[in-house]
């Protein structure tokens, strides 16, 4: 039988190794920068290895992972399978007893113990499925009031511990798409844009409802979920062990294969098929009640205008939102921020912060383009001379 004990921050200056295996071995170092795991087994007079594992914290979890060349060095790349006994793109189990002594280590240095944490938290570093990097992620955001009422929240939790600019990133969306795609209307109808402000209006609530979910969805994540019933079946347990973006950075312990990446775009792809749909159902429905509004009060406006078919442009809305926003906003948070911006400015916040603005500003101002034109091709706007 093999045990695991981590010593941390001991400050004495000898070891000792009492000459019977089946007794417990004792150990310490002077040092307060390292983290020392003994695994001895019973029986066995080999001398106890000791694993060195170092930590740093100045960048995001996921971000330390994509600096080393978009996988973490000890085997989490997309390189697995969805064999495991937990479904959800298991590594070596070297790497999982390596992330839960670090993690161990981490909760030791700060102090605290596994009942303080969150029930699904302490079950993953039981589990070794995170490593002592996200322990200390969650106890860095845990200090502030704002970031310690979020982690309370399933989703939210996993999103900040993966990118603490998650917030930020959602407030881009969500403030700044307002006056991009006003301006992306502007530009793609000119001097039709008074005549077609229903159509531009309907657009802009569609678009404050999806954009949220548009950084929801593809955003990188750390799996906490629990294990799935013995009884699912294979769809349940083959989209339970996909990532939540597709090009995301796997940590260490973990794994995907390219089918498991594959099936994020699919699931994904679903999930916003929905959410725009039900956008477009209520923009549409907007637009249709402006537009009769508008009838009534100018005569000459109801000959040139008609109701914007309901169904038709929902369904359309949501196409688009699975095929064209599901991709773009997926290359977006797992290629271009995690494992470009984020492994090179990690340690410049307010730079990655701005970088992160700038691009996601461009790539709403082209999802807005791309959808006037999308729904001029399949004809469910007319240009109105």
């Amino acid at each position: 039988m093999a045990t695991v004990t981590t010593i941390s921050n001991f400050y004495t200056s000898h070891s000792q190794f009492p000459p019977s295996p089946n007794t417990p071995r004792h150990f310490s170092l002077s040092s307060k920068s390292f983290t020392f795991t003994i695994i001895s087994r019973t029986n066995i007079t080999a001398t106890p290895s000791l694993q060195l594992t170092t930590s740093r914290l100045n960048r995001s979890p996921l971000a330390a992972a994509a600096a080393y060349g978009g996988e973490p060095p000890s085997g989490g790349g997309g390189h697995g399978g969805s064999g495991g006994n937990n479904n959800d793109g298991d590594g070596s189990g070297e790497d999982r007893d390596r992330n839960k002594a670090e993690a161990l280590a981490a909760m030791a240095e700060a102090g605290r113990s596994s009942e303080s944490l969150p029930k699904d938290l302490a079950a993953a570093i039981e589990a070794g499925r995170v490593p002592g990097l996200i322990v200390k992620r969650f106890f860095e955001l845990e200090k502030s009031a704002v970031f310690r009422w979020l982690l309370g929240f399933d989703g939210f939790k996993e999103r900040l511990l993966a990118d603490d600019l998650f917030l930020t990133k959602v407030g881009i969306e969500c403030g700044v798409g307002i006056f991009t795609k006003t301006a992306a209307e502007l530009e793609r109808r000119r001097e039709n844009f008074t005549k077609e402000l229903d159509f531009v209006f309907a657009d802009v609530v569609m678009a404050i409802i999806a954009d949220f979910m548009l950084v929801w969805l593809p955003a990188p994540t750390v799996s906490l979920r629990p294990p799935l019933a013995v009884s699912a079946g294979r769809i349940a347990k083959f989209f339970y062990g996909c990532p939540d973006n597709a090009f995301q950075v796997a940590l260490s312990g973990t794994s995907y294969s390219l089918l498991q990446r594959i099936g994020a775009i699919v699931r994904n792809g679903a999930k916003l098929f929905a959410v725009g749909t039900g956008a477009s159902l209520v923009g549409t429905g907007v637009t249709n009640a402006l537009i009769n509004a508008r009838k009534a009060i100018d005569k000459s406006f109801a000959g040139e205008a008609e109701d914007v078919p309901i169904l038709s442009t929902s369904v359309a809305y949501g196409v688009y939102m699975a095929v064209s926003s599901n991709l773009r906003y997926q290359v977006l948070a797992g290629v271009i921020e995690q494992r470009l911006l984020e492994p090179l400015l990690h340690q410049h916040k307010l730079i990655l912060s701005a970088m992160c603005f700038a691009v996601r500003t461009g790539n709403t101002f082209l999802g807005s383009l791309m959808w006037v034109d999308y729904a001029r091709w399949i004809g469910i706007q007319k240009i109105r001379e």
